[in-house]
């Protein structure tokens, strides 16, 4: 007989003091943690908790978005500088160097929808952000940190895209172009080359509006998900062509988030149901699923040294150390 599959893992830990649902999280590394990377949490309620995962305590906590929810974290890769998005319309760049945690600038955004930013670095202090836009279906792509309008990505009329849902600027590096791929309301992942304003193919992945998408540059290969029950695995060619490889059915719809890890192993995915989903990123093949929480998974992340936190309305964070990095 075959042995029966082992049961999912605790969690490493458990971080407390949230006081609110968790929906975004994001790792620091390389910050004040002596080895360690930081934990960036953002709540309902509008807060930033940094964490230490030494002491597993909050070392600061920042408030920068009177009282609405904080949608999306992300660090720049030139400094210590951190950028929130909330719910109040608002994207603040923070400054966090030598223990500091002062808003140094915003961008007002024009969209109350529930799309995450992205950031493509360049060079010299400089980097591309990429947000919902003015209209419905826009996306803003601004030059940080002067805040310069690249352009506005509009689709044709006749596509009747919806919103944009998610979004992830890449460039290739074989091409000077910066690239942005958009999931949209209607379930279609589309491809942007932001230079010539132009989307380069667009595939229907989905049913139901694209609620995370990540790409893995190295390999040409995303995956998305979506309100449906089904997760889609798509390529892209050198044509710049994007082709539905396949999908793989969930037990209950509902994907929040999705992330793959930086070694490209495994992938996780932030369910509705309150599962955690963990599969093998070649294969697809599920590892396992992770049943902590007790409400709504809205969020994953990936440290460089392969923990997994997830984020959910039951006001906890779960820190997971699974099938360690060779």
């Amino acid at each position: 007989m075959a042995a029966p599959p082992l049961p999912p893992p605790d969690p490493q830990f458990v971080l407390r003091g949230a006081q609110s649902a968790v929906h975004a999280l994001h790792f620091c590394e390389g910050a004040q943690g002596q080895g360690r990377p930081l934990l960036l949490s953002g709540s309902l309620r509008g807060l930033v908790h940094i964490w230490s995962l030494q002491t597993r305590r909050v070392v600061a906590t920042l408030d920068g978005h009177g009282g609405q929810c904080v949608t999306w974290l992300q660090t720049l890769p030139q400094g210590p500088q951190l950028l929130s998005q909330g719910r109040d319309l608002k994207l603040c760049v923070w400054d966090l160097a030598e223990g500091r945690n002062a808003v140094v600038d915003s961008v007002l955004l024009e969209s109350v929808g529930f799309c995450r930013g992205s950031v493509l670095a360049g060079g010299l202090q400089r980097w591309m952000l990429a947000v919902p836009g003015r209209g419905s279906d826009e996306v803003q792509i601004l030059e940080m940190p002067s805040k310069t309008s690249v352009c506005s990505l509009k689709p044709e009329a006749q596509a009747r895209l919806g919103m944009p849902m998610c979004l992830q600027l890449w460039q290739a590096d074989s091409s000077p172009h910066p690239l942005l791929l958009a999931g949209y309301e209607d379930g279609s992942v589309a491809l942007w080359d932001v230079s010539s304003r132009k989307v380069c193919s667009r595939v229907a992945c989905h049913t139901e509006p694209v609620m995370g998408l990540d790409f893995d540059s190295q390999e040409a290969r995303g995956v998305s998900g979506s309100a449906e029950k089904t997760l889609a695995v798509w390529s892209l060619d050198e044509q710049q062509a994007l082709q539905v490889r396949g999908t793989h059915v969930l037990t209950n719809p509902g994907i929040a988030d999705v992330k793959i890890r930086p070694d490209r192993r495994i992938l996780a995915t932030a369910g509705w149901d309150h599962r955690v989903r963990v599969f093998h990123w070649r294969t697809m093949k599920p590892l396992a699923v992770l049943a902590f929480h007790s409400a709504t998974v809205h969020c994953v992340a990936f440290a460089a040294d392969g923990l997994l936190a997830t984020g959910s309305g039951d006001q906890r964070i779960s820190v997971w150390s699974l099938y360690p990095r060779t």
